[in-house]
């Protein structure tokens, strides 16, 4: 068993063997409240290659405090089909029945991305497995290809979900998030689909459960790959789902929905979070109720609120402001996969209000999924993500910290970009 100090370091889950060798990629988090228990999952893969993906992989960690306890890695052996790799682990956690949904895709063997979106002939399977045990064993594999994607399929390149978290919302909604490469214009069969073909997000959801799961309206509106769904709480209490995807449009995407959804926003370029060129990276999104401390609730009719975390009092927030706040997960190097930084943002129904990020880890970063714990009036946040000394495919590793470190990281990153600008 390996230990995960809050701070100030980090524990390595995954390590590659050699360069160029097997390789671990693509990390999933997720964190279960009743048993304070997080399990962390990853692609096990013979080298760094999407196509080169065999199957999923995970650890169990169970928090303690300010501690996590890591037991061994373990192969989903039962999340896999015949002939096909296993790749984007999408975990989603059922509050009412104590299930843990994984989904996943399976490709077929040999076939690469790129040679999907040229020919617009889709070779991936939407599939699931499920624990009744908190990840302790799993279920065989459920292929819902044909029941929720159906005649949808002869219009997809190519499709994955997530990756990183899902959600189950306030409702009991269970919400997966996933892209496709839509092809706008039909092939002739003498020319590739390229240029026709965009990547395009939307949600795979079901009311009841998991017995049955359907597909939301894609996100037409902009190009956008793979994305994140984080609920937010509106100030009359009435709840919007805010999605952030990745886009090869130099910087992410943003956009709000009802639950059923509907857009109340138009999806739009969010500036403040830019990609990496040409094609950008995965990144992680999750939503928090900020935690009033006493020594804040002390002052929280004091005029002056430059002496609480950010200037910021979360007890008396504009009429426009969410009750919630939101964090990403991302490298924050304009050119390069580098320096994973995690952006607040305290008014995340508001226009331009994520803050410059804490940087997390300094050096290569690439792909990250983020997890809160709430546990009474203290909130602690979880990262996984990929790292290394000369490229961000070298490991996986993990990340505990708090909202007072956050906060005060938050602060520090902010008032740094001040004195610069």
């Amino acid at each position: 068993m390996s230990e995960s100090p809050v701070s100030p370091g980090k524990v390595t889950l995954f390590r590659q063997e050699a360069p160029g060798g097997l390789t671990y990629r693509i990390p999933a988090l997720l964190y279960l409240p009743p048993e304070s228990a997080f399990l962390a999952f990853a692609e096990k893969r013979s080298s760094f290659k999407d196509e080169h993906a065999e199957f999923l992989v995970m650890r169990r960690g169970l928090k303690d405090r300010m501690s996590v306890q890591w037991g061994p890695q373990e192969s989903l052996k039962t999340a896999m089909l015949p002939k096909h790799r296993t790749m984007s682990p999408c975990p989603v956690y059922d509050r009412k029945s104590g299930r843990v949904f994984l989904f996943f895709i399976c490709v077929q063997t040999g076939i690469t991305e790129w040679q999907q979106i040229r020919t617009g002939r889709n070779a991936a399977r939407l599939c699931y497995v499920f624990s009744q045990d908190g990840g302790r064993t799993w279920s065989q594999t459920t292929d819902l290809t044909e029941q929720v994607i159906g005649e949808d399929l002869k219009n997809w390149a190519t499709f994955a979900v997530g990756p990183g978290h899902g959600l189950q919302l306030s409702s009991g909604r269970l919400v997966v998030p996933a892209y496709t490469y839509y092809i706008h214009k039909p092939s002739s069969g003498q020319t590739p689909a390229t240029p026709w073909t965009h990547p395009h997000c939307f949600t795979f959801y079901s009311d009841d459960g998991g017995q049955s799961w359907s597909q939301s309206q894609l996100f037409m509106a902009l190009r956008t790959s793979e994305c994140q769904v984080a609920e937010l709480t509106c100030p009359d209490e009435s709840r919007v789902l805010y999605y952030n995807a990745r886009s090869p449009d130099g910087c992410r995407a943003e956009a709000i929905s009802m639950a059923d959804g509907r857009w109340l926003e138009e999806p739009c370029p969010c500036k403040e979070l830019c990609e990496q060129p040409p094609h950008g990276c995965q990144g992680s999104v999750v939503s928090f109720a900020p935690v009033l401390k006493p020594s804040e609730r002390d002052r929280k009719d004091d005029t002056d609120a430059s002496t609480l975390p950010l200037g910021i009092d979360p007890s008396s927030a504009s009429s426009k402001s969410a009750k919630s706040w939101l964090i990403f997960s991302h490298p924050t190097h304009k050119r390069k996969r580098l320096d994973l930084g995690i952006y607040l943002n305290t008014s995340p129904l508001e226009k331009h209000c994520w803050k410059s990020p804490w940087v997390l880890h300094e050096g290569p970063s690439g792909y990250s999924d983020l997890a809160v714990c709430e546990e009474g009036e203290s909130l602690t946040f979880g990262c996984l993500f990929e790292c290394g000394v000369s490229c961000e495919c070298e490991e996986i590793a993990f990340r505990l910290f708090t909202d007072v470190e956050l906060l005060r990281n938050a602060r520090e990153a902010c008032s740094c970009a001040a004195s610069q600008n």
